[in-house]
């Protein structure tokens, strides 16, 4: 497997790493993760890396507003993940979905660039009505399996990943993964990747480590987070309204 030194992250929450947030009032995420460790194999060779991904980002914002920008960077590798936010709308329209997910990968593939495609990771467990886009998670997730069959891509399923579901891994919203979660999914990629996983991350000791109980949605956790999330649908707002990218141009991955 290639070792790609320059790589650009594109999609949602997921990719921007909310639930993963550092003192400053940042967030980090999987994808800085795995810019780290693809630093580490590459190292004394310089490796760098850019986060176009905004949070609440449906996927056609996602590929209308992401995709022609990470292209012109010209990057050995780019990320692709988008859906999650249409999956928890009161309908998703799964073949449109589905196909503006295949065209993007075409896109990245006619330019002569690596396709990371990956499915977020599964936070149906511990939400209301999760069973709803538990069905909607499956469907799509299944309906793209077969592009990772495809020269110059490669598919990392987290979706899939049954211990990511753990409690543990989920920031207090139940919906974004906290830092465990973020690295866990770095480590599926990296290891998707063929690049070794950084021990310091203690992955494999928190997977090893007993399951966390299921969280109790309690009435202050409605108030926090699902009726601000309601009153964003019904007022058409996002909570990605008048943000930029938190890593807008490739730039060298600190060691």
């Amino acid at each position: 497997m290639p070792q790609f030194r320059s790589f650009v992250a594109i999609g949602d929450s997921f990719t921007e790493g909310v639930g993963d947030d550092l003192a400053d009032g940042s967030v980090r995420g999987w994808a800085d993760f795995v810019a780290v460790g693809l630093a580490q194999a590459a190292a004394p060779e310089r490796v760098t890396y850019a986060n176009l991904a905004i949070r609440g980002r449906k996927l056609g914002p996602i590929i209308d507003e992401q995709l022609e920008p990470a292209i012109a960077l010209a990057p050995e590798m780019i990320s692709f993940n988008g859906g999650g936010n249409d999956i928890m709308r009161p309908k998703m329209p799964t073949d449109l979905v589905v196909s503006r997910f295949r065209g993007a990968i075409e896109r990245i593939r006619a330019a002569g660039i690596h396709a990371l495609m990956l499915s977020g990771a599964n936070p149906t467990d511990h939400l209301p009505l999760g069973s709803v886009f538990d069905k909607r998670g499956v469907a799509l997730t299944a309906a793209l399996v077969d592009l990772a069959d495809q020269p110059g891509v490669t598919f990392v399923d987290n979706f899939s990943d049954v211990g990511l579901r753990d409690i543990r891994y989920w920031s207090p919203d139940k919906l974004h993964l906290n830092a465990l979660g973020h690295a866990r999914v770095a480590s599926n990629v990296l290891t998707g990747l063929g690049v070794a996983v950084p021990t310091e991350w203690g992955v494999e000791e928190v997977a090893a480590g007993p399951a966390g109980e299921k969280g109790r949605r309690t009435a202050a956790y409605y108030r926090e987070y699902v009726l601000p999330w309601i009153g964003r649908r019904l007022t058409g707002r996002s909570s990605g309204d008048g943000r930029a990218a938190k890593r807008a141009t490739l730039e060298p991955v600190a060691l």
